[in-house]
């Protein structure tokens, strides 16, 4: 049930009561049956709390540990102990570890050689061994490597020139070529190629145009033509727009007005005023609000959906050539 004062300030407190209490409710079925996407919600989490300034209100060691214990022999992650490994996993624990500069307590470069070992003949990513290919997995392997420092251990031009492959006729992106744009998918094609310094193989006036029109009168965003607003178009489609440096295309005061009236009074951030919140809405909403400089959050990173803190952090070490677990 949403309050009144959700509409206008943004409950951070709240927030971030919500947060730390999500792992507490493990006697719900709901925690049990996504028990698959444990490791991505507790980046949905962790990234939360440090957009909200506090990333010190989970316990380090204890997020860690969990991370670690997700981990393969073959250097991928699951959503959980004993669950396959999987790049959208592996994705997430690499982002948590490097949130929490904890990326030497394990062997990133065993990390490396699985999601290298993951790229298909045309240039794509497979997420997992089963073999499905999506655009999502080629920002995983990318935004992996470049958080890891090893982009040269993948074959980077075949993956680019595989995204770009993806481009359709309005500007947009879908999961494969030929596969209908959507803005889920853009912003993975858009981050890897602002990743990789190649933004300036889009056309950055008809994307934007396309991105732009995803705004309702209601203020809030959606995927693609003909869908409902959702908060988690916040990050998808704003993120894209400030990458493209087009984020005065839409009407930020309208949208702000939509995610804060998305809010729960108890905490978390739903899809659409209404609704229940669950925690990747909380994130997601967290971040466009950060994106749009509202007061009180840390920035919040575009092409990483990372505090840009941790980025600048990471990016700013002396340059090794080989990620850690490597032999001299």
């Amino acid at each position: 049930m949403n309050s009144d004062k959700s509409t206008t300030a943004l409950l951070k407190d709240e927030h971030i009561k919500y947060i730390i209490g999500l792992d507490k409710q493990s006697d719900g079925l709901e925690y049990w049956l996504s028990a698959h996407l444990r490791l991505n919600g507790i980046y949905w989490g962790s990234t939360a709390l440090a957009i909200l300034g506090r990333s010190d209100a989970l316990p380090r060691e204890q997020v860690i540990s969990r991370v670690l214990a997700c981990r393969h022999p073959n250097g991928g992650y699951g959503g959980d102990p004993g669950h396959d490994p999987h790049l959208l996993m592996t994705l997430s624990a690499i982002q948590i570890l490097a949130t929490y500069d904890a990326l030497e307590e394990t062997d990133t470069l065993t990390t490396m050689e699985y999601v290298k070992s993951l790229q298909q003949p045309d240039g794509s990513f497979a997420g997992d061994s089963w073999g499905e290919v999506d655009t999502r997995f080629v920002y995983c392997a990318i935004s992996c490597a470049s958080l890891l420092n090893s982009l040269h251990m993948i074959r980077l031009p075949d993956a680019l020139s595989y995204l770009q492959r993806c481009q359709n006729f309005d500007g947009g992106f879908g999961s494969v070529p030929g596969a209908e744009s959507h803005a889920g998918q853009i912003f993975c094609c858009v981050g890897a190629l602002a990743i990789a310094d190649a933004l300036h193989t889009i056309d950055a006036d008809k994307l934007g145009w396309w991105l732009a029109e995803r705004q309702l009168k209601n203020g809030g965003l959606n995927g693609r033509p003909e869908k409902l607003e959702d908060v988690c178009y916040s990050w998808w489609v704003l993120s894209c727009l400030a990458m493209l440096n087009r984020l005065h295309w839409i009407d930020s005061d309208k949208l702000i007005a939509f995610i804060l009236s998305s809010q729960d009074e108890d905490g978390g951030i739903a899809d659409r005023p209404g609704d229940m919140p669950d925690v990747f809405h909380t994130l997601f909403g967290i971040c466009g609000l950060s994106i749009l400089g509202h007061p009180g959050l840390q920035p919040v990173d575009p092409r990483y959906c990372m505090p840009k803190a941790v980025t600048d952090r990471l990016f700013a070490k002396p340059k090794s050539p080989t990620p850690s677990g490597s032999q001299p």
